[in-house]
């Protein structure tokens, strides 16, 4: 995969001096980051050179993490946003284009997951989680693609290892996360001539922040399923692979040994691949619940 373009002088973004990192005078929008997997992003572009443009809804998680940052000495802004309104996103893009001049790299991170059965679910609820999954990154792209046209720029959608074979337990989130897989495939073909990247990054188990929390049947905030503690990557560990993807504008990255077999077995042998997730779910059925 070819290497990101050079960047060009900005009024308003002076560029950092040559060895400032990778991304120097480079702007980014990561959404959800005002926690997890998304705050790790932000901080490793930031380390990269970036000036990033934090987001999430919760205000004062938001400024933490924002002082955190910039007391380290980044370059960075906020925007409270919901990235299932589109007028959110547009305020969250004028944030970028107002702060550091201009926009470079849109990370779309900002999802709700769950932990129910399709049988069990509540219309409402199924579609609060895949309006998140879809439009959360479908809104910030469309606010965001004048820009990113204009900077030859890099869109990185998150996605899931559970997209590539769907998990019990999880049917809006993994059509979601599915569905933006296919969108990345579609715009690369509508938009080939513009120079752009578009790029998804399937994450695997992931450690998480304590309070983190997805929807029940019902739509009420419950912990995630049990994960064994060695099959999950630190988030730093997975905010370095996302990194190192948007670098070389990789089409896909797929995260953790798990992942690889996954895909492994649903190209070759996805008959065997349900036969797993069958049998799983009757001698491990906590993984799922």
């Amino acid at each position: 995969m070819s290497e990101l373009p050079k960047a060009a002088p900005v009024a308003g973004l002076p560029l950092r001096p040559a060895g400032a990192g990778v991304f120097a005078g480079r702007v980014a929008i990561v959404t959800g980051s005002e926690s997890g997997i998304g705050r790790e992003t932000a901080r490793t572009l930031c380390e990269s050179g970036a000036a990033v443009v934090l987001n999430g809804r919760q205000p004062e998680r938001l400024e933490h993490t924002r002082h955190t940052l910039a007391a380290a000495g980044h370059r960075v802004a906020t925007c409270v946003a919901d990235i299932t309104d589109y007028a959110d996103c547009e305020r969250l893009v004028a944030t970028a284009v107002s702060s550091f001049g201009r926009l470079d790299i849109l990370v779309t991170n900002a999802s709700i997951s769950q932990r129910a059965y399709f049988a069990d679910m509540q219309p409402e609820v199924f579609r609060r989680v895949l309006d998140s999954n879809v439009y959360g990154s479908v809104y910030p792209l469309m606010a965001a693609l004048p820009h990113l046209v204009a900077s030859r720029g890099s869109v990185t959608f998150i996605s899931s290892i559970s997209a590539l074979n769907g998990m019990p337990s999880g049917s809006a989130y993994c059509a979601g996360k599915a569905a933006i897989s296919n969108l990345a495939h579609t715009l690369r073909l509508e938009l080939a001539e513009t120079g752009m990247h578009f790029g998804v990054v399937h994450i695997g188990f992931t450690q998480n922040d304590p309070e983190k929390r997805v929807l029940d049947a019902a739509g009420q905030p419950v912990p995630i399923a049990h994960r064994p503690p060695r099959w999950q990557k630190s988030q730093a560990e997975v905010a370095a692979i996302i990194v190192r993807h948007i670098r070389k504008r990789k089409r896909r990255t797929v995260i953790s040994f798990l992942g690889r077999i996954i895909v492994l077995i649903h190209n070759t042998l996805p008959k065997l691949g349900d036969w797993i997730v069958l049998t799983t779910i009757k001698r491990m059925r906590k993984f799922y619940e």
